[in-house]
């Protein structure tokens, strides 16, 4: 399976990141003919083209009626229904167009079933959207991974009027998600492009440690002399991305709690999406002894994870950096012994098998139940996986 990293450095639109995938090969014989099963009055154009000094694919569609088009989630999900497209296709389609119905009805302060589409619910955004759901599925896309969302800034015009960069529902579609704000006095992101990454993408991300095949570049409509307007794609195996690398530690030096107290907050931590809670004992200042806390979490992670240290310990201040992580790449598989499935966790490193341990946790559950213990269980797990690999 292929994975998809988004540079977002000048941006997206839906246009760009159809422009970014049928880059990477996809005829464009095939995404015209594909499109054709909307029956929709458009005329798809590609054309090959610079932004600033680099090259791109610019994707237009271009609407033959001259009549503005308006339309309900009803009517989008009537078109997306009596296509031919795969199921999972469709499925990730109305995703899309869910997420941006729910952004409009709530900054317009209308029902959802109420809330009704003018740019983006025209049919060139019906073609992004759908578009790139079809394009994702002919690359065998599994994962999308993208960069901290660049949104400009000043004002855009909109059917509503003048409206501050980030136009409103682009601001509600990208709640929980990296972004910022360079350079160009200019919308970045189109609602359109929020609800596509914002529905379909893993992770924000920085550029992380990656092994790629190609880059599909996509073209912006507006031609920046600050910088290239261009949406530009990485494309590779999934085993060669490295996902995980990027993440954040949080320290507290803490004197003044039980060990009690900082234990239940191991619970609260992992609830929160912490990747690893542990406790150092250190001596501070004037001899007194002290814990350090320690919690590994990711970015998004960061403001709560802080503010449940500060509700369930004695910290009144915490330090946080961002540190490097390499980790092998994993799958889980189950074994069947005692009557109970027990999860094995089996680590490659550049595509060999480099350790093979028994879930912990499934274990303990195991023995507790039977009249062996956990290392037994471990034991007996470890010999069924090998029997069964055997035999296969």
């Amino acid at each position: 399976m292929k994975y998809i990293y988004f540079d977002a450095s000048a941006g997206l639109s839906g246009d760009m990141i159809l422009g970014a995938l049928l880059d990477l090969g996809v005829p464009s014989s095939l995404f015209r003919e594909k499109m054709a099963e909307l029956k929709l009055p458009v005329e798809i154009q590609l054309k090959e083209t610079k932004r600033a000094t680099l090259r791109g694919l610019k994707v237009d569609v271009l609407v033959k009626t001259k009549k503005t088009t308006t339309r309900r989630r009803s009517d989008i999900e009537d078109i997306i229904k009596k296509s031919r497209f795969s199921s999972s296709v469709k499925k990730n389609a109305s995703a899309i167009f869910k997420k941006l119905f729910e952004a409009e009805a709530r900054v317009h302060g209308h029902r959802v079933n109420e809330a009704h589409l003018h740019e983006a619910g025209a049919d060139d955004a019906i073609v992004d959207i759908v578009g790139c759901c079809f394009l994702a599925e002919t690359l065998e896309i599994s994962e999308f991974y993208c960069s901290p969302l660049n949104l400009g800034q000043g004002w855009v015009k909109s059917s509503h009027g003048r409206l501050p960069v980030p136009a409103p529902a682009v601001a509600e579609l990208l709640k929980g998600i990296p972004v910022y704000s360079a350079w160009i006095k200019a919308e970045l992101v189109t609602p359109t492009g929020a609800a596509i990454v914002s529905t379909l993408v893993k992770k924000f991300i920085p550029l992380p440690e990656l092994s790629y095949e190609k880059i599909g570049c996509g073209a912006g409509t507006r031609n920046f002399p600050e910088l290239p307007n261009l949406l530009r794609a990485f494309y590779g195996n999934k085993k060669e991305f490295k996902a995980e690398r990027n993440v954040y530690i949080i320290e507290a030096n803490i004197d003044d709690s039980s060990p009690q107290v900082l234990a239940t907050f191991f619970d609260t931590a992992f609830k929160l999406g912490a990747q690893d809670v542990f406790l150092t004992p250190i001596l501070m200042k004037k001899g007194r002894l002290a814990t350090k806390l320690t919690v590994l979490a990711e970015i998004d992670k960061i403001d709560s994870l802080i503010s449940a240290i500060f509700k369930e310990t004695s910290s009144i201040g915490v330090r946080y950096y961002p540190v490097e992580r390499r980790v092998l790449q994993r799958k889980i598989e189950k074994v069947g012994i005692l009557g109970e499935k027990v999860a094995i966790k089996i680590s490659y490193q550049e595509g060999k098998e480099v350790n093979i341990q028994p879930e912990f946790s499934d274990c303990l559950k195991l023995a507790k139940k039977s009249d062996l213990s956990v290392k037994e269980i471990m034991q007996l797990v470890l010999k069924e996986f090998y029997k069964e690999r055997e035999k296969s």
